[in-house]
């Protein structure tokens, strides 16, 4: 069963990719990735992994694509119809990719190697937020912090070239 649902979320992840790439409106594109990100989730809630499903939904879909449509209108753009259609070129560089996913959804994708020793796995009782938490927050944490001056910086620099098209504006 976790292999169905694994092939539909990987499927649809793939399709909704392709569709990102290949739609020729910017807001078509977006929601197509917005389709895309909850599909992570999914896949992220088959591997038992809640917290960054969540956290898949809040920070990609509710911050990310968020800001990817704010500048979609922000920068006004129309219907793409400077470049010609791709979808030959894509379908022939698509078909040994989909008859590598049939083959290995059909179980067909190696050999298992299994030892007589081999304990069962058990699944983790762990809990995974307080484990990533204590990991960003240890090992990660001179990182992590770099990553939030950059945004921070990111943010007071799109701000102030925001404020300088509306000050010339007004003149």
């Amino acid at each position: 069963m976790s292999q169905l649902f694994f092939g539909y979320f990987a499927g649809m992840i793939a399709m909704t990719s392709i569709l990102v790439v290949a739609l020729r409106n910017p807001v078509y594109s977006a929601l197509s990735l917005l389709v895309m990100f909850f599909h992570v989730a999914g896949l992220f809630i088959t591997l038992h992994a809640e917290f960054l499903a969540a956290v898949q939904i809040i920070v990609y879909c509710g911050a990310i694509l968020v800001l990817y449509l704010f500048v979609v209108m922000l920068l006004n753009v129309k219907q793409d119809d400077r470049y010609h259609s791709q979808w030959r070129i894509a379908a022939i560089v698509c078909v040994p990719l989909v008859i590598e996913a049939i083959v290995l959804l059909a179980g067909g994708g190696g050999t298992m190697v299994s030892s007589r020793n081999a304990e069962p796995h058990d699944p983790v009782v762990t809990d995974n937020t307080l484990a990533i938490g204590q990991t960003l927050f240890s090992t990660y944490l001179f990182p992590f912090e770099v990553a939030s001056l950059v945004l921070l910086v990111a943010m007071i620099g799109a701000i102030v070239l925001a404020k300088r098209d509306i000050g010339e504006s007004d003149a």
